[in-house]
């Protein structure tokens, strides 16, 4: 009678979690809109990652910061970086208020022995979506959306985060949309937030010429990646009685454009907040 043998099995390896993203939301996405969060959520899991938005974030603190009131802004930085703390990436669908944690939080608190390594740590690991994307992921988008459309490049991402070529290259994985581009497609819209209140009228004739561009481009959608210069461009087209269509880039690239174009309506859009 023969032995019998049994084959001894290799432990097989575990496969590593995902990185785990904590998804900033910001203050314009959370309260005007919705739809920019779920689309960038998407896009995130879809690059292989989890992710989660933190209830107890707050304002970058950004206001605070460029009306020079150092000490609230401070302690908004406090409570953002005690929040994301934990996370392997801090991913933001916007490059001012990337701009903001990335760059500024460190300003903030150079040379505080506590805080400052504290900070840093957070800093390195905050991303502007498309970089995100794109540097850190190497995502490929899978979308479809029949349209000419054109790109505003907005300040914070374009000369704080080096934001440039990598929506471009995520915008020309969607099938049936042709990119062109606007004269002077790096000039600001004239929003900067508090900027546009405290000199209306200056605002008002930078968007002007910033919106003149957009039409001369012949495109029927405009797309960019700040919630705020979208807002006041969207703004002055209406006014215009112009019939372009304005959309935040990553609800482009999740393929979520059923939703009402920036400064329109199309139906119930429902009210604002973040919940998921």
């Amino acid at each position: 009678m023969k032995e019998s043998r049994t084959k001894s099995r290799k432990p097989q390896k575990e496969k590593p979690a995902p990185p785990r993203v904590g998804l900033f939301v910001t203050c314009l996405v959370d309260l005007f809109r919705p739809s920019v969060g779920f689309a960038s959520v998407q896009l995130i899991e879809q690059a292989g990652c989890s992710v989660d938005a933190p209830s107890a974030q707050t304002c970058c603190g950004q206001p605070a910061w460029n009306s020079g009131d150092r000490a609230d802004a401070r302690a908004i930085a406090e409570q953002v970086v005690a929040t994301f703390e934990g996370f392997d990436y801090i991913v933001v669908p916007s490059g001012s208020c990337a701009g903001m944690l990335k760059v500024h939080y460190p300003e903030l608190f150079k040379g505080d022995a506590a805080w400052g390594p504290r900070v840093a740590a957070f800093a390195a690991r905050v991303h502007e979506l498309t970089s995100f994307l794109a540097d850190v992921r190497g995502a490929t988008i899978d979308a479809e959306f029949d349209a000419k459309a054109t790109y505003h490049d907005a300040c914070s991402g374009l000369r704080e985060l080096g934001v440039k070529e990598q929506p471009r290259k995520l915008l020309a994985g969607v099938k049936g949309l042709e990119l062109v581009e606007m004269p002077d497609c790096e000039t600001c819209c004239g929003f900067g937030g508090a900027f546009a209140v405290k000199f209306g009228e200056l605002s008002g004739s930078i968007v002007a010429t910033k919106t003149g561009n957009v039409e001369a481009s012949r495109a029927d959608l405009l797309i960019a990646g700040d919630l705020g210069c979208l807002m006041n461009m969207a703004g002055k087209l209406k006014r215009d009685g112009s019939r372009i269509e304005v959309r935040h880039v990553a609800e482009v690239l999740a393929g979520m454009t059923r939703t009402a174009p920036i400064g329109q309506r199309r139906g119930k859009q429902g009210g604002g907040g973040w919940s998921r």
